[in-house]
Parts: structure tokens; sequence; C-alpha cells
């Protein structure tokens, strides 16, 4: 017996309804877009985003130019505060300088001393000199008064004892001669090969001068740097010892961010390259640009007081981050000044890896500060030709 199954009406075939067709290629189209976004995605990271490297774990630095009192002291005066601008050269603290103008003035009279007694020492050598010619003068007319007297003592015309008493001033001649010539020597040893401004103890009356000059000068203090003052401690009044802490000078527009990376962001990181930096101060509408100035010797770690030590007990292991020095541009922080210790984000674009992983050679942020002034040197010179009564 057979039955007949009939398909009731209106039942899709094998492609199925026309809205199911419709809905199998959404389907497709969907899953076309979603294959093509995650290559897109793939071939951008690869080339665009495997390029960079990016942390918030990062911090604006800076210079802090520590002021100290290098002799002790009382302050007498504050010429700068918390806060502050201050150039270079430009007076922050007074001490009183009443002791050290003292003990500049023993040195000036100790140098006039000095220079007086090697003109002392040469006047014994004109001195020296003049006993010599003397003595030998008197030796010639011993020697010319025996030279006379010995042909004719034969004949009996000069008796014995006049020859002998010629010829004790002869020997009493040569020997006072002798006593002089040493004399000369030893008064020509005193300044042989010096003049007054180069005598052995002019130089060390020079010294004692330029050393109580220094003490004087360190009486006022003056900012080494263009800077803003901050963590002022010191107080009118005070009592300072030498090495003492009074205030700091952070140089505001030699700026740059301290960026903590991960140990496994380092690989493709080189001095030279690009960053953009922006602030939470600022926030994303203002970008700064920078760029590496090198990579730290250790992780921050490996500089801690304490530094870990994971040969003993339980080890849990931790990535750990090296910071990255990231060089600011002066232009940029003058239009949006920074301070030190803000929070920043940085991105490193790692494309050019040219430059050596090892940094860059050292370079000097700072000239030398200067030394004596030059009216030191002068008054110097003043003390020495006063002196010196016009022997040089």
């Amino acid at each position: 017996m057979s039955e007949n199954h009939e398909k009731p009406a209106g039942a899709a075939g094998p492609a199925g309804t026309p809205r199911q067709q419709a809905r199998r290629q959404w389907l497709m189209v969907l899953a076309v877009v979603v294959v093509g976004g995650a290559l897109a995605y793939g071939a951008w990271h690869q080339f665009f985003a495997g390029s960079r490297e990016s942390t918030d774990d990062a911090y604006v630095g800076g210079d802090q130019v520590m002021i100290t009192a290098r002799d002790p002291g009382t302050v007498i005066a504050l010429h700068a505060d918390d806060t502050e601008r201050v150039r270079a050269g430009q007076p922050l603290v007074d001490l009183d300088p009443a002791t050290a103008d003292v003990e500049l003035a023993a040195a000036a009279a100790q140098l006039g001393q000095a220079v007086r007694a090697v003109r002392g020492d040469f006047s014994r050598v004109t001195a020296a000199q003049a006993e010599v010619a003397e003595a030998r003068s008197a030796l010639a007319r011993a020697r010319a008064d025996l030279a006379r007297r010995e042909p004719v003592a034969a004949q009996g015309a000069v008796s014995g004892e006049e020859l002998a008493h010629a010829e004790e001033a002869v020997s009493s001649a040569s020997a006072t001669l002798g006593q002089a010539e040493g004399r000369l020597a030893q008064a020509q040893a005193q300044v042989q090969g010096a003049e007054v401004r180069s005598n052995p103890a002019v130089l060390a009356a020079i010294a004692s001068y330029r050393r109580a000059a220094i003490r004087r000068s360190h009486m006022h203090i003056v900012a080494p740097v263009d800077g803003t003052v901050g963590r002022r401690s010191v107080q009118m009044g005070q009592q300072i010892a030498a090495g003492t802490p009074l205030m700091v000078v952070v140089p505001l527009e030699r700026l740059w961010v301290d960026a903590n990376f991960r140990e496994t962001q380092l690989a493709d990181l080189r001095p030279g390259q690009p960053a953009k930096i922006t602030t939470d101060i600022y926030g994303s509408r203002v970008v700064f640009n920078g760029h590496v100035l090198g990579l730290s010797a250790g992780s921050g770690n490996a500089f801690a007081l304490l530094p870990p030590q994971n040969a003993t007990g339980n080890w849990i292991k931790v990535v750990q981050r090296v910071p990255v020095r990231i060089g600011l541009n002066a232009r940029e922080i003058a239009e949006h000044p920074l301070r030190i210790g803000l929070s920043v984000t940085v991105e490193v674009d790692t494309a050019d890896r040219s430059g050596s992983p090892l940094g860059r050679e050292a370079q000097s942020p700072y000239p030398a500060q200067p030394g004596l002034s030059p009216e030191v040197e002068a008054a110097i010179e003043r003390i020495i030709a006063a002196n010196a009564g016009g022997q040089r």
C-alpha cells in the first residue's frame, strides 16, 4: 500500500525561503567583514602598532640644583623665596662677612710683609756684593804690599818683622774675602732664580690672600643657574655650618621625562627615536614632541636602597621596569610650562632602530662655574706694587 506525501502549500524547497536566503547572505557578508577587519587589524598591528611602545608609568623629571653653604656663617639677608624665579648670578643668601673681612685684611697685611721681606733679601745681596768687592780690594792691596817688600827683604832694607806683618795682612784679607763671599752666597740663595712676584714666600702669602678672598666670596651666595626656587629651609639669623642645604633651584626650561617601560618593551628602544608625550595637566589637547635620550643602566629595583635578593626564600617573578629618559623640546616647555613630578603618557616610535642601544656619549649639561673674580688678582697686584718699591 503506497502512501503519497504531499508538501503543504507554501512550503520552501531545498534552497529555503527567500527570507532564509537573505539571512544567509547577510551572515556571509558579516563574516567577510569580520575576517577582513581581523586581517586589517593584524596588518596595522604588524606595520604600525608593532613599531610603537607606550606607557603611562612616566613622570616629568628635572635637575634640582642644591644651594648649600660652603663656609659657616650667620644669615643676615634672604633675596629669594619658594616659587620665585631667579637668574644665574642673582643673590640668594647673604652671610655675616665680618670675620671673613678681618681674615682678608690680615692676609693682605701678610702679603705686604712678605713683599717687603723679599725686598730686604735683595738689599742684603747688594750689601754682600759690596762687602765682597771691598774684601777683594783689601786683598789686592795686601798682596801688592807683600810683593814690594819681598825683593828688598833679602837686601836688609825691610825687617823680617815687617815682612811677616805683610804676609799676615794677606792671609787676613783672604779670610775676610772668603767670609764676604759666603755671606753673598747665602743672600743670593734667598732670592736666586726668582723675582719678588715669584718668590716662594710671596707666593705663599698670595695663596693665603686668595684663600681668604674665597672665604669672603662664600658669604654672598648667588644662583648658579636660571630656575625657580623650591624647598627653602634657611631662615633669617640662622647660624649655619658648612654644607648646610639652604634651598633648591630647579631650571624648569630644562626638563625631561622618565618613562618606566616594562622589560618586555625594551628590545626596540634606541636613543634618538621620536616620542609623543601627553600630560595630565594639559590633557590630550597639548602634545609634546620629544626623543629618547637613553636607557637606564638597570631596573628600578637594581638601584633601590634595599635591592631584592631573589636567591633566598620563596620567589615570585615580577616583570621589571627600566627608566627611559625622554628629552623635551625647550620651546614647547616655554609655551606650556611643566613641573617636575607631573604624570605623563609616553608613546615612542621604534621604527628607526639604527641608534646604539648602549646610549649616547656623555655631555656636560652645565658649564663650569667661574673661579676667583678678576678683582682678587687685581688687588694682589696692587698690594705687591705698593710694597715692592719699584722692584719686580
